[in-house]
């Protein structure tokens, strides 16, 4: 058990018909800043991606892999790099409460964005760096549910739910009001590591935790050109169901086989089909 003695995180049945999602403006700057995790010991885990299954890359960083990682690691210190945009909370409150299970010490570090879900499990630490240049972001739950009216009223006290026991995981990090968090949550607060540390969010700034920018290799910028069509269908309000099944269509549509060059190919019809989605939604 975490050496703070942090409460366990209450867990929620995952509603039918919810769909989780990673805030649209902070997925656009994560997916136009790719870092590279840096080469890692035995005892450290990486979280450099979104936090529940990515349907992209068949990645995303989810509770398995990490319940996984935990016991690869054993009874020993544990280190967790974080630069994520968050995703899905309920698998984020899965892994917190695994981190903070865990029974030796436990130390995250911020080594980019740590928001929504992701500022969720960093939690769980017993210490919290934030690296110089980044960013702890917290919000109100966020996702969709679909259905009629009943659903949607259902919803809303679902969603009380939600932000209720992650102001309760703030406020035993933190130590903060109740109502401070909230008001924090309620202003989709972007926190650097001053701040953060002088809202209880992190412990200190570590001048040394940096990362490099991610390879330009080909594989490398095929997702990233993904993710960024897909944040900006995002800051157009398609949700991201639509946006899977909009990219699928794109990605399956035949190639032009008259040009030579598989990424410039890719690039510009990426480039064209977005323009023309998120003209047709905002239309």
């Amino acid at each position: 058990m975490s050496l703070r003695k942090l409460p366990e995180a209450k867990a929620f049945q995952r509603p039918a018909n919810f769909q989780w999602d990673a805030p649209s403006d902070v997925l656009a700057k994560w997916a136009d800043q790719p870092l590279a995790a840096e080469a890692d010991d035995d005892a450290t885990i990486s979280i450099y991606d979104v936090i529940g299954e990515d349907w992209w890359t068949g990645g995303g960083f989810t509770a398995s892999r990490c319940a996984a990682a935990l016991r690869r690691i054993g009874a020993k210190d544990v280190t967790v790099k974080i630069n994520s945009p968050g995703g899905d909370m309920f698998e984020g409150i899965a892994i917190y409460n695994l981190l903070r299970e865990h029974p030796a010490k436990v130390t995250v570090v911020v080594m980019g964005w740590a928001a929504s879900a992701a500022s969720i499990l960093a939690m769980a630490a017993d210490e919290i760096r934030m690296g110089l240049g980044t960013f702890m972001m917290v919000h109100n739950a966020w996702g969709v549910i679909v259905g009629n009216r009943h659903d949607m009223t259902e919803g809303a006290k679902l969603f009380e739910g939600f932000d209720s026991a992650i102001v309760d995981i703030y406020a035993a990090r933190t130590g903060m009001k109740r109502a401070d968090i909230e008001t924090l949550m309620d202003a989709e607060t972007f926190m650097g590591p001053s701040e953060a540390v002088k809202n209880g969010f992190a412990d200190a700034v570590d001048d040394g935790a940096k990362s490099e920018p991610a390879s330009n290799a080909a594989p490398d910028r095929a997702v990233m050109a993904r993710r960024r069509t897909e944040a900006a269908l995002a800051r157009a309000g398609v949700t991201r169901a639509e946006r899977q099944s909009l990219l699928t269509e794109i990605s399956a549509t035949p190639r032009d086989a008259s040009r030579t060059h598989q990424a410039e190919r890719d690039a510009g019809r990426f480039a064209a089909e977005v323009q023309r989605l998120v003209s047709a939604h905002q239309a």
